[in-house]
């Protein structure tokens, strides 16, 4: 309780610590709003895919004196479309390809990185997280891409929801699955980009999808999967953000190991409620 305390008064006092914790909150968002969709529609290795080929996108950017978030973000996109379109029609090959994605992304970052001169030191804190270093331009681009994203949901929610639980169902609906399916991972994409500022590019499908993955435990709607992942999110994010805060951990690692924890003990208290639930059931 007292590291919560003292991390609570410097909370108040520090402007670095206030920009830190919006910036959680606007990650809880997206977390809550597009992690169900993973979670439900078992897309977690193509989140996997498009967040990891970002670095090129950004080592590119860094390279050329842009700034490496607009690269994130034009690299998630493109990396969206290319996972969408082979997910599509080349199953057979699927896993190859979107490794050769996963892993050639990264390495074109590496390059791009290892030939720009002058100091690196952002470019790293993107690929490990840094949320103590965000800005206020930079809350602002995480503040309208949640707008956007959730605009997106608002117009078409019934369509992503009829693609993620039955989608041969929504087919025969009338429902044009190809367009949705890739408009998901471009909202995946999107997603990437705000994460990144919180957990890293190697941390992120952790936030992207545990929070989920733990409401999936104790809610069946997808309403109220978003809205308890979202709560999970941002409770996981300030309890790790306090934990890192006296002893100078790395925060995005603590408020990953943070979430794992809260993951595992929910995942305890379901298989116990189910075994006592049998058991109950075996008595009557």
């Amino acid at each position: 309780m007292g590291v919560v305390m003292a991390f609570i008064e410097a909370l108040l006092r520090q402007g670095f610590l206030q920009h830190a914790a919006i910036g959680i909150a606007l990650a809880s968002v997206a977390s809550g709003l597009i992690g169900p969709f993973v979670v439900v529609r078992r897309i977690g290795y193509l989140a996997g895919g498009i967040a990891h080929s970002v670095l090129g996108g950004m080592g590119v950017a860094w390279y050329f004196g842009a700034s490496p978030l607009a690269g994130a973000l034009v690299a998630a996109l493109l990396a969206a479309l290319i996972v969408g379109w082979v997910n599509l029609r080349f199953r057979a090959h699927e896993d190859m390809l979107i490794s050769a994605l996963w892993s050639g992304g990264m390495a074109v970052g590496i390059v791009f990185i290892s030939q720009t001169e002058g100091y690196r030191a952002d470019l790293f804190g993107y690929l490990f997280g840094n949320i103590l270093l965000v800005d206020a331009p930079t809350l602002w681009l995480m503040a309208g891409l949640d707008v956007l994203m959730l605009t997106v949901l608002m117009l078409f929610y019934r369509q992503f929801t009829a693609v993620c639980f039955d989608a041969e169902f929504a087919r025969l609906r009338g429902v044009p699955v190809p367009f949705f399916h890739i408009l998901l991972l471009c909202l995946v994409a999107v997603t990437v980009v705000i994460l990144v500022q919180v957990s890293g590019l190697i941390l992120l499908i952790a936030l992207l999808s545990l929070p989920a993955a733990t409401a999936g435990d104790w809610v069946r709607s997808l309403g109220s999967m978003m809205l308890l992942a979202a709560g999970i999110a941002a409770g996981t994010g300030y309890l790790g953000l306090a934990l890192a805060w006296q002893p100078d951990w790395p925060a995005g690692a603590t408020i990953v190991l943070t979430l794992c924890g809260v993951y595992v003990l929910s995942l305890a208290a379901r298989l116990w409620r189910e075994r006592r639930h049998r058991g109950s059931e075996r008595a009557a």
